[in-house]
């Protein structure tokens, strides 16, 4: 599946390589190792895990060579074993080197997120639930890591403050209550879904009597989902948040919600351990 078309991939991968590089490049490749050298990598999973960010790494080797001979070997989204390739390259060894960390790091970290998010992915199949990301990204990377929860299953919840009108309880309180909330949502006309987080049973119809969309049941135990449930009836989508592991989605999402939200498969996922080993090519 292809990165999303409004992400700049070029700007992206100029940044990251700026970063590294300085302004004095990569000093220690410069000095020990021949110019016109080539050599030969093979890029591995070193544990089972889904894919993600290949484009990326593809476009950083490129950017400091643009000659280099690529083979991509599987796709973003694929559930791969230990030790299987996901790419060969064979090109300048100065610019492979010294492109080597940006280039693993993004896919490091992007399939981190994939490979934890089909964790989730896999705990809710078969319950009827969808499996949403959240907004807890890093800053900056917000872009890719919600593609890498797409790579792994989920579904992508709000983009940014725009894509959607969210209620929460701090909205709430400064409003001085769920009914006054929702009715300023909706006089400002945006044209949005007005979605509304409640915590408690007894807020769920003042939400919906007072023009709610959609409801956020912010950390219910599935017993208290379940009576919501039952009580809404169809009348909006809800999603259920909040503490969501695991150990735990599996029952919130049988207790009949459409959806689970959850904020740890883009705030903590671990990297996940991708090799990259060389050879010289011979002159």
């Amino acid at each position: 599946m292809p990165l999303p078309q409004d992400f700049d991939t070029d700007e992206f991968v100029a940044r990251i390589l700026a970063e590294d590089l300085g302004s004095g490049g990569d000093v220690t490749s410069a000095a020990t190792i021949p110019d016109g050298e080539r050599l030969a990598a093979v890029m591995a999973s070193r544990q089972e895990i889904v894919v993600a960010g290949l484009d990326i790494a593809v476009a950083v080797f490129r950017k400091l060579d643009p000659e280099v001979d690529i083979r991509v070997e599987c796709s973003d989204g694929d559930r791969v074993a230990e030790e299987r390739v996901l790419m060969r390259l064979a090109g300048n060894a100065r610019a492979m080197l010294t492109a080597e960390r940006s280039a693993l790091n993004t896919v490091q970290h992007l399939s981190g997120i994939a490979t934890l998010t089909r964790r989730y992915a896999d705990a809710v199949a078969g319950t009827g639930a969808t499996l949403l990301d959240t907004r807890k990204t890093i800053p900056g990377l917000r872009v890719l890591e919600k593609y890498a929860a797409r790579m792994g299953g989920a579904s992508n919840h709000r983009m940014r403050l725009d894509d959607g009108v969210l209620i929460k309880d701090n909205h709430v309180a400064a409003c001085g209550g769920i009914v006054e909330a929702v009715r300023r949502a909706r006089s400002a006309n945006t044209g949005l879904h007005v979605q509304v987080e409640v915590d408690r049973i007894d807020q769920i119809e003042p939400a919906l009597e007072a023009g709610a969309d959609r409801l956020l049941l912010d950390n219910m135990m599935p017993a208290t989902l379940r009576e919501a449930v039952v009580l809404v009836n169809g009348r909006v989508p809800l999603e259920a948040s909040g503490g969501v592991t695991l150990d735990t989605i599996r029952a919130i999402a049988e207790s009949g919600v459409d959806f689970v939200s959850v904020g740890r498969i883009t705030q903590s996922a671990p990297a996940v351990d991708i090799g990259l080993d060389y050879r010289v090519e011979p002159r």
